[in-house]
């Protein structure tokens, strides 16, 4: 088993600190990247390099999982469309070309 390396680094007054060189290697951190604190029930606090997200909209993800919750407890309530509004549907999108394999690029540039 290896030997564990321990490491000390200093609260400021804005309770900042500097990650060590070691740490930041280990973790292959660069500046702006983010960090994860994992509290243990032990005690324990494990730091590890937190996975990039990638266009991740918390809106979204919110609203998605909102939608989930109440499909779970709510069931009964998921109907078909109708076949007037498929009718209003497919003439709002005539004539439209959609490939359906193409990335959404949603960001204001």
């Amino acid at each position: 088993m290896a030997a564990m390396l321990e490491l000390e680094s200093t609260l400021t007054d804005r309770y900042q600190t500097t990650v060590p060189d070691a740490v930041r290697r280990t973790l292959k951190l660069g500046k702006r990247d983010k960090i994860r604190y994992v509290l243990q029930p032990s005690g324990n606090v494990l730091i590890t390099r937190a996975a990039p997200v990638v266009d991740d909209d918390p809106v979204v993800g919110k609203f998605l999982q909102f939608l989930a919750n109440d499909l779970a407890k709510h069931p009964q309530n998921v109907r078909g469309l109708s076949a007037g509004l498929r009718t209003r549907i497919r003439s709002l999108v005539a004539g439209t070309k959609v490939d359906r394999g193409a990335r959404l690029d949603l960001r204001d540039e």
